[in-house]
């Protein structure tokens, strides 16, 4: 006999850009948001019953509707207002989850001055959160960033790893370090400034990649995420990915010439895999 398990159902990649139009200037958000309910919805799966659904055009409308009269200045504020709309505008509904990512426009610098409306897109890197609203409980929310592609080329070394038979990578003890990390954090309590923390968390990232000297990825991993919490006392703990983009040195010998670790292949498939999470 078949029963319903765990379900849940909503509206993804709803695109959205928000222009506020200032007197001196315009303030421009792109955002990509995804709306999830949970709730007493066993009826429309197991009898075809829809009385108890919200359509998910409405939620996209919804997600317009509450951009238009929004006040929110980040992406953080805006899901916490979408998930309390729609808790208190559907009874049925036991919890609801909202996640934005946000491109990472900022106005276009002209002779060393930010343009008053004119933006540019800085990098491929994603601004993201996550909001989880359940009745009765308190609030969930996760901060992050995703695909953020840094790459340096020294201060990197891999040597003293195991080796067998199946082994044919040499040890290095200066090679290019490449990644695309995604990252995530979590709060011990909620924030007055989510925007402070987010460019916080993000320069301490960049610095510590930058200054440390890596003896492999898992090192460097930790190490930023210690300096983030040491960065931002608001944080509870750091949640990394850093895929290796590798960039493998090309044997030059049969032409006739050295290689000083200067002409390199770069690939990203296969690529080394390296994720923990760093506790306060």
């Amino acid at each position: 006999m078949a029963s319903l398990g765990e379900n849940r159902y909503g509206k993804s990649r709803v695109r959205v850009m928000k222009v506020v139009r200032h007197e001196t200037h315009h303030a421009m958000k792109e955002w990509n948001v995804r709306v999830l309910l949970h709730g007493d919805f066993e009826r429309c799966f197991t009898e075809g019953d829809n009385s108890q659904i919200l359509p998910t055009d409405t939620m996209k409308n919804t997600v317009y509707y509450l951009a238009r009269e929004s006040q929110a200045a980040t992406l953080e504020e805006f899901a916490i207002e979408i998930v309390r709309f729609l808790l208190a505008d559907n009874p049925q509904a036991s919890k609801a989850s909202v996640e934005i990512e946000e491109k990472s426009w900022a106005q276009l610098p002209i002779d060393g001055v930010p343009h008053p409306t004119t933006y540019q897109l800085g990098g491929p890197e994603l601004q993201t959160t996550e909001v989880i609203q359940e009745r009765g409980k308190p609030l969930k929310l996760t901060s992050g960033i995703d695909g953020l592609v840094i790459l340096k080329t020294t201060r990197s070394a891999f040597t003293g790893y195991i080796k067998n038979a199946q082994t044919t990578l040499p040890e290095s003890t200066d090679r290019i370090f490449g990644t695309r990390a995604t990252v995530v954090w979590e709060y011990l309590e909620s924030p007055s400034d989510y925007a402070a923390i987010r460019a916080t968390t993000l320069a301490t990232l960049l610095k510590a990649f930058a200054e440390h000297d890596s003896l492999s990825v898992q090192h460097t991993l930790y190490d930023i995420g210690k300096a983030m919490l040491e960065a931002a006392p608001e944080l509870s703990q750091i949640k990394l990915a850093m895929p290796n983009l590798h960039c493998n040195l090309v044997d030059l010998s049969r032409f006739g010439q050295t290689n000083p670790n200067q002409i390199f292949v770069p690939i990203d498939e296969p690529h080394g895999y390296i994720e923990a999470v760093i506790k306060r």
